[in-house]
Protein backbone atom coordinates (compact mmCIF):
# COMPACT_ATOMS: atom_id res chain seq x y z
CA UNK A 1 0.00 0.00 0.00
CA UNK A 2 1.00 3.20 -0.99
CA UNK A 3 1.55 5.70 2.14
CA UNK A 4 -1.60 7.97 1.55
CA UNK A 5 -4.25 4.89 1.47
CA UNK A 6 -4.26 3.68 -2.01
CA UNK A 7 -4.45 0.45 -2.57
CA UNK A 8 -3.45 -2.81 -5.39
CA UNK A 9 -5.03 -5.68 -6.18
CA UNK A 10 -5.31 -7.85 -8.97
CA UNK A 11 -7.55 -6.70 -11.73
CA UNK A 12 -10.42 -8.81 -13.01
CA UNK A 13 -12.37 -9.11 -16.18
CA UNK A 14 -14.53 -6.16 -15.14
CA UNK A 15 -11.41 -3.89 -14.92
CA UNK A 16 -10.37 -4.81 -19.05
CA UNK A 17 -11.48 -1.20 -19.96
CA UNK A 18 -9.75 0.33 -17.71
CA UNK A 19 -6.13 -1.83 -18.51
CA UNK A 20 -6.90 -0.76 -22.32
CA UNK A 21 -7.18 2.53 -21.35
CA UNK A 22 -3.95 2.85 -19.32
CA UNK A 23 -2.22 1.43 -22.11
CA UNK A 24 -3.24 3.50 -24.41
CA UNK A 25 -2.00 6.18 -21.93
CA UNK A 26 1.11 4.72 -21.43
CA UNK A 27 2.01 4.32 -25.49
CA UNK A 28 0.97 7.96 -25.85
CA UNK A 29 4.10 9.08 -23.23
CA UNK A 30 6.03 7.25 -25.41
CA UNK A 31 4.25 8.38 -28.49
CA UNK A 32 3.85 5.03 -29.43
CA UNK A 33 -0.21 5.44 -29.88
CA UNK A 34 0.07 3.64 -33.92
CA UNK A 35 1.65 0.52 -32.34
CA UNK A 36 -1.17 -0.35 -30.18
CA UNK A 37 -3.07 -3.23 -31.47
CA UNK A 38 -4.74 -4.65 -28.14
CA UNK A 39 -8.40 -4.16 -27.65
CA UNK A 40 -10.75 -4.87 -25.29
CA UNK A 41 -11.79 -8.25 -26.54
CA UNK A 42 -8.08 -9.88 -26.70
CA UNK A 43 -7.12 -8.24 -23.06
CA UNK A 44 -10.17 -10.29 -21.66
CA UNK A 45 -8.96 -13.59 -23.77
CA UNK A 46 -5.41 -13.34 -22.87
CA UNK A 47 -5.09 -11.58 -19.40
CA UNK A 48 -5.56 -13.75 -16.41
CA UNK A 49 -8.12 -11.78 -14.35
CA UNK A 50 -8.56 -12.25 -10.30
CA UNK A 51 -11.91 -13.91 -9.06
CA UNK A 52 -13.66 -11.05 -7.64
CA UNK A 53 -15.22 -13.90 -5.24
CA UNK A 54 -12.02 -15.46 -4.24
CA UNK A 55 -8.57 -13.01 -5.53
CA UNK A 56 -6.19 -15.93 -5.05
CA UNK A 57 -8.51 -17.79 -7.94
CA UNK A 58 -7.79 -16.88 -11.48
CA UNK A 59 -8.49 -17.53 -15.09
CA UNK A 60 -6.64 -19.04 -17.62
CA UNK A 61 -4.13 -16.17 -19.33
CA UNK A 62 -0.86 -14.67 -20.31
CA UNK A 63 -0.21 -12.04 -17.64
CA UNK A 64 -1.51 -10.70 -14.65
CA UNK A 65 -2.11 -7.18 -13.50
CA UNK A 66 -1.87 -5.13 -10.30
CA UNK A 67 -3.80 -2.15 -10.12
CA UNK A 68 -3.35 1.07 -7.62
CA UNK A 69 -6.38 2.69 -6.53
CA UNK A 70 -6.30 6.20 -5.18
CA UNK A 71 -7.63 6.91 -1.71
CA UNK A 72 -10.32 8.98 -4.10
CA UNK A 73 -11.32 6.01 -6.05
CA UNK A 74 -10.13 6.29 -9.35
CA UNK A 75 -7.59 3.81 -10.75
CA UNK A 76 -3.70 5.18 -10.91
CA UNK A 77 -1.94 3.09 -12.05
CA UNK A 78 -1.33 -0.75 -13.43
CA UNK A 79 1.77 -3.07 -13.29
CA UNK A 80 0.95 -5.57 -16.08
CA UNK A 81 3.19 -8.89 -15.65
CA UNK A 82 3.96 -12.37 -16.34
CA UNK A 83 6.50 -15.13 -14.97
CA UNK A 84 9.38 -15.92 -16.51
CA UNK A 85 11.84 -18.43 -15.81
CA UNK A 86 15.95 -18.35 -15.05
CA UNK A 87 18.05 -21.95 -16.35
CA UNK A 88 20.87 -20.69 -14.08
CA UNK A 89 19.01 -20.62 -11.07
CA UNK A 90 16.22 -23.13 -11.50
CA UNK A 91 13.39 -20.63 -10.38
CA UNK A 92 10.82 -18.40 -11.85
CA UNK A 93 10.69 -14.68 -11.77
CA UNK A 94 8.67 -12.04 -12.75
CA UNK A 95 9.26 -9.34 -15.91
CA UNK A 96 7.27 -6.47 -15.62
CA UNK A 97 5.90 -5.63 -19.52
CA UNK A 98 4.62 -2.39 -18.10
CA UNK A 99 4.40 0.20 -15.51
CA UNK A 100 2.36 2.76 -15.39
CA UNK A 101 1.37 5.49 -13.29
CA UNK A 102 -1.36 8.74 -14.09
CA UNK A 103 0.68 11.88 -14.37
CA UNK A 104 -1.95 13.39 -12.05
CA UNK A 105 -1.21 10.48 -9.40
CA UNK A 106 2.96 10.59 -10.15
CA UNK A 107 5.38 11.72 -6.94
CA UNK A 108 2.72 10.35 -4.59
CA UNK A 109 4.92 6.52 -4.71
CA UNK A 110 2.48 4.74 -6.53
CA UNK A 111 4.99 3.49 -8.81
CA UNK A 112 7.16 2.52 -5.69
CA UNK A 113 4.46 0.74 -4.42
CA UNK A 114 3.57 -1.27 -7.36
CA UNK A 115 7.40 -2.50 -7.99
CA UNK A 116 7.18 -3.17 -4.29
CA UNK A 117 4.43 -5.51 -4.39
CA UNK A 118 5.79 -7.54 -7.53
CA UNK A 119 9.17 -7.57 -4.98
CA UNK A 120 6.93 -9.38 -3.10
CA UNK A 121 5.21 -11.75 -5.74
CA UNK A 122 8.48 -12.43 -6.53
CA UNK A 123 9.53 -13.56 -2.92
CA UNK A 124 6.21 -15.28 -2.20
CA UNK A 125 6.73 -17.88 -5.38
CA UNK A 126 10.58 -18.78 -4.37
CA UNK A 127 11.48 -16.49 -7.15
CA UNK A 128 14.84 -15.04 -8.12
CA UNK A 129 14.10 -12.11 -9.58
CA UNK A 130 12.24 -9.31 -11.28
CA UNK A 131 13.15 -7.54 -14.47
CA UNK A 132 11.91 -5.28 -16.85
CA UNK A 133 13.11 -3.10 -19.65
CA UNK A 134 13.22 1.17 -20.18
CA UNK A 135 13.30 3.20 -22.99
CA UNK A 136 16.78 4.68 -23.30
CA UNK A 137 15.26 8.38 -23.60
CA UNK A 138 12.91 7.72 -20.46
CA UNK A 139 15.62 9.38 -18.12
CA UNK A 140 13.23 10.12 -15.21
CA UNK A 141 12.16 6.71 -15.23
CA UNK A 142 15.14 5.34 -14.99
CA UNK A 143 16.67 7.74 -12.52
CA UNK A 144 13.44 6.44 -10.34
CA UNK A 145 14.24 2.82 -11.11
CA UNK A 146 17.92 3.13 -10.33
CA UNK A 147 16.74 4.45 -6.77
CA UNK A 148 14.79 1.35 -6.09
CA UNK A 149 18.31 -0.66 -6.65
CA UNK A 150 17.84 -1.70 -10.18
CA UNK A 151 20.57 -2.09 -12.39
CA UNK A 152 21.07 -1.74 -15.67
CA UNK A 153 21.87 -4.84 -18.35
CA UNK A 154 23.95 -3.02 -20.21
CA UNK A 155 25.68 -6.20 -21.64
CA UNK A 156 22.60 -7.33 -23.10
CA UNK A 157 20.98 -7.02 -26.10
CA UNK A 158 17.01 -6.77 -26.86
CA UNK A 159 16.09 -8.76 -29.88
CA UNK A 160 13.18 -9.76 -31.22
CA UNK A 161 11.03 -10.73 -34.27
CA UNK A 162 7.74 -10.20 -35.04
CA UNK A 163 5.33 -9.30 -37.99
CA UNK A 164 6.11 -10.59 -41.24
CA UNK A 165 9.41 -11.68 -40.07
CA UNK A 166 8.37 -14.26 -37.36
CA UNK A 167 5.56 -15.63 -40.29
CA UNK A 168 8.62 -16.42 -42.46
CA UNK A 169 10.61 -17.69 -39.20
CA UNK A 170 7.59 -19.89 -38.29
CA UNK A 171 7.40 -21.44 -42.01
CA UNK A 172 10.76 -21.63 -42.86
Amino acid sequence: MASDGATIRHATREDVPTIYGLIHELADYEKSTDLVKATEDLLTKTLSHADPNNPSSFTPGYAKTFLITAPEGEVAGMALYFYNYSTWTAVPGIYLEDLFVKPKYRKRGYGKALIKKLAAEVVGLGGSRLEWSCLTWNTPSLEFYESLGAKRKDAWVGLRVEGDALTRLAGS
